[in-house]
């Protein structure tokens, strides 16, 4: 079974600097890891080859300090790992950054199963699984929580929804996101970290998948942020005075006139 997995590097921090003049991140300076639902991807597609057999090939996108995410997916038990890195990726919103994965998708070639997380915990929008399932025509199915039966040609899985749980049936090649809950992800082994810092990460360029410059990056991206801002909050306080029977009408009365009550 040859799967692949899509992974995205995210900042490690919850205080993040914004480019102001493109409204993208600052990712320089900033400690990076592997998306946190991405984990939950590689190591069910680790579990699906070590029961059915073939490889588990990791691909993201981005700057060239990616290749240490994909190492850590390397030293997890992943066989191969592929980074789209070119300037011309720079400030893709979520259907170049589709557009992109499904190039570097097709140019990997023959696969049986895609795995991504659910979303990017960055931007969480949940668009880049679907989005592209779409690019490459395949089916899928989105908030897996566990995987139930494996053919050759098709899965059932069990997705999460607002009312409770559905089964459904997935004709391979296909493509899930992974929900967190769907297993417990694993530690590296030392065997694993020094095998992943000896392995080779293949860098492709816009060119090397043949990328239509028009659909990536900034150009190949309909929506933009146009600002961003942190949420600002004020709260006022106030003593009450007299007896606690004055008190309670005091606030009583208050929160008539906030319409509260």
């Amino acid at each position: 079974m040859n799967i692949i997995v899509c992974v995205k590097q995210v900042p490690d921090t919850l205080r993040v600097n914004i480019n102001k003049e493109t409204n993208t991140l600052i990712r320089e300076g900033v400690d990076s890891v592997i998306n946190p639902f991405d984990l939950h991807a590689v190591e069910e597609g680790l579990r699906l080859k070590g029961q059915y057999g073939g490889m588990v090939t990791v691909l993201s996108m981005g700057p060239v300090q990616v290749v240490d995410t994909l190492r850590r997916a390397l030293s997890l038990g992943a066989d191969d790992a592929v980074l789209l890195s070119d300037i011309g990726f720079a400030g893709a919103d979520t259907l170049a950054t589709s557009y992109a994965l499904a190039r570097g998708v097709k140019k990997i070639g023959r696969f049986d199963l895609i795995i991504c997380g659910r979303q990017a915990v960055d931007g969480d929008t949940a668009h880049v699984g679907p989005s592209l399932a779409e690019r490459l025509g395949i089916p899928h199915i989105s908030c897996v929580i566990k995987i139930r039966k494996v053919t050759d040609e098709y899965m059932v899985a069990e997705r999460m929804t607002e009312e409770g749980t559905e089964q459904i049936k997935l004709s391979l090649p296909g493509l899930i996101t992974v929900s967190k809950g769907i297993n417990e992800p694993r530690f590296p082994s030392l065997k694993g970290k020094i095998k992943a810092a000896r392995a080779e990460v293949e860098l492709w360029s816009a060119q090397d998948i043949s990328a239509d410059e028009n659909k990536i990056g900034l150009k190949g991206s309909p929506t933009r942020v146009v600002k961003i801002t942190t949420p600002h909050h004020e709260r006022q306080g106030r003593f009450l005075e007299g007896s606690t029977q004055q008190q309670v009408t005091d606030l009583v009365s208050k929160l008539r006139q906030a319409e509260i009550l």
